[in-house]
């Protein structure tokens, strides 16, 4: 496995790789590797020839109260976790690197970017995008592998892929969970066991949204309610947002129908965690 600082060098050892007739995968990532990201490079050496990962904590994607400064960057820990998972190359730039000068071009998407996590990171997807479009400008990958965990972020990586007609498919993998169905996330280091517990009404409250579809309820508001109301029993949980989407356009419902998204943002102790299902009903 290859270790590039520089975007000339990543450009170098992908182009040596095309010249051998290799289709190009790419995992972007911002380190603190776990198993949901060993998936992702896995799902990317099953389907691909010469797998790139990049590491990079990206500044635009933060606000000015989020945790920029306190994320975890174990880069010693995470090379390792790339090479056992099969990488080729990890692309671990510095921020100067990345932003060599004040950025007075973004990459933005509209309306999917409004609702959902956006409500309350205003900067963020603006920022992902961003890094996105750059990180796929420099990798220039055949195919990148991204997490259904954070399901707007593929959602809105797949319309900006699809809008500006860049020669790329988006690959989206199955959520990987803890034991009790915690969604996998760096962010969980931050929580204590307690909270660990206590977070686990996240994934518990999803799945009382799915029993109630099943069971044939299609009124979102009282699917809501119950979600909430099984969040609120733990008095540390702070609820940013339950929603009900469609999955496509990521628009409110009132009623289930198709092909829709639960999502459910919550803060407990230092950590903010995010969690989804995609229920498929069909038309009705």
């Amino acid at each position: 496995m290859e270790i590039a600082e520089t975007i000339q060098s990543v450009r170098e050892e992908v182009k040596a790789a095309r010249e051998k007739g290799k289709k190009v995968g790419f995992v972007p990532t911002m380190g603190a590797l776990h198993i949901g990201h060993i998936s992702l490079i896995e799902a990317a050496v099953r389907e691909c020839d010469f797998v790139v990962v990049s590491i990079f904590v990206n500044p635009a994607q933060f606000g000015p109260s989020e945790d920029f400064e306190k994320y975890p960057r174990p880069l010693k820990a995470d090379l390792e976790i790339c090479k056992k998972a099969g990488a080729d190359l990890v692309f671990a730039p510095t921020s100067e690197e990345m932003y060599k000068t004040e950025n007075l071009t973004w990459a933005s998407v509209e309306k999917l970017t409004e609702g959902l996590c956006g409500r309350s990171r205003p900067v963020y997807f603006r920022g992902v995008t961003t890094v996105c479009t750059k990180l796929f400008n420099i990798v220039m990958p055949d195919a990148a592998f991204f997490g259904q965990k954070d399901a707007q972020q593929a959602v809105v990586i797949k319309r900006m892929v699809a809008d500006l007609n860049m020669p790329l498919e988006i690959v989206v993998c199955p959520t990987v969970r803890e034991a009790g169905g915690l969604a996998v996330s760096s962010r969980n280091e931050y929580l204590s066991g307690q909270e660990k517990k206590d977070a686990l009404l996240i994934y518990k409250s999803l799945q009382k949204c799915y029993e109630m579809i099943e069971s044939g309820e299609i009124g979102t508001a009282s699917i809501i309610a119950q979600m909430r109301e099984m969040l609120s029993r733990c008095p540390a949980i702070e609820i940013d947002y339950v929603s009900i989407v469609d999955a496509e356009t990521l628009q409110s419902l009132e009623k289930i129908r198709g092909r829709v998204l639960a999502a459910v943002a919550v803060r407990l102790g230092p950590a903010r965690l995010i969690d989804n299902i995609v229920v498929d009903v069909g038309k009705q």
